[in-house]
């Protein structure tokens, strides 16, 4: 198995994107991979509403905050420069690095969903793929046009190409306070939920999809191949015995 990493607003992701007894089903016709970037394109217009209607009608941080079901779930408007776990490229041409460096993945997800299409690859499979691949770009829209459209690149940036922030809104809020001195890392430090967006969710449930169901998605060959050499093996032993005896 060999897993691929996307990376969102704040949470890295790694995906079985190959798989070493991949069997591509042949029998079969190839499948369209129209309906399924159509789909994509219905999560990337959900996901840019949805932050189009956070900035517009939300203050960010607490005193913006909406209750939806108790204490627990809320809507809370924060942007962030859309890098993992917080982490920082110091270069000054590092977020466009990064940017470009996403472009690429996205790129690859998009061909490798047709790749699957063409193969045959199971239907849920490719659902899957096309929620991660909306999710992606989703975020990156927000890196390439939010610093323009929306004037939110951080103070002392290049450009607002390239320079946006991510807006993310949707917070479960468990718990949130300092953690225990005796908790390797992260004791002392003050712990919240993380706070993400409808693309990282779209992200989230493609990849936990493919990690539950890869059993399913992923048939092995060498299962298959192992059956077949024991269903040859009387036959083969049969036909030695009718050699000899002549």
């Amino acid at each position: 198995m060999i897993y691929g990493i996307i990376n969102t607003s704040n949470i890295i992701y790694f995906i079985p994107i190959f798989h070493n007894s991949y069997i591509p089903s042949r029998m079969f016709p190839a499948k369209n991979p129209s309906r399924f970037f159509l789909f994509a394109v219905l999560l990337i217009v959900i996901d840019q509403l949805s932050k189009q209607l956070v900035h517009r009608y939300m203050y960010q941080g607490t005193g913006g905050e909406v209750r939806l079901i108790g204490d627990w779930l809320k809507l809370h408007y924060i942007t962030n420069e859309g890098m993992a776990f917080g982490m920082r490229l110091e270069h000054p041409l590092g977020k466009i690095f990064l940017t470009i460096f996403r472009l690429i993945a996205t790129g690859f997800l998009g061909y490798y969903i047709v790749h699957l299409a063409k193969h045959n690859a199971k239907s849920g499979l490719l659902w899957a793929m096309a929620m991660i691949f909306a999710g992606a770009i989703g975020n990156v829209l927000d890196s390439i046009f939010y610093g323009v459209l929306l004037d939110n690149a951080p103070i002392g940036s290049l450009s607002p190409w390239f320079h946006g922030q991510v807006i993310d809104m949707i917070f479960f809020d468990f718990w949130q306070g300092y953690m225990p001195d005796w908790i390797p890392l992260w004791g002392g430090k003050y712990f919240s939920m993380p706070i993400f967006n409808f693309a990282d969710s779209c992200i989230f449930i493609g990849v936990c999809t493919i990690l539950v169901f890869q059993g399913t998605f992923f048939p092995r060959l060498d299962i298959e191949d192992t059956e077949e050499e024991t269903t040859k093996l009387p036959n083969d032993v049969a036909t030695n015995e009718e050699r000899s005896s002549e």
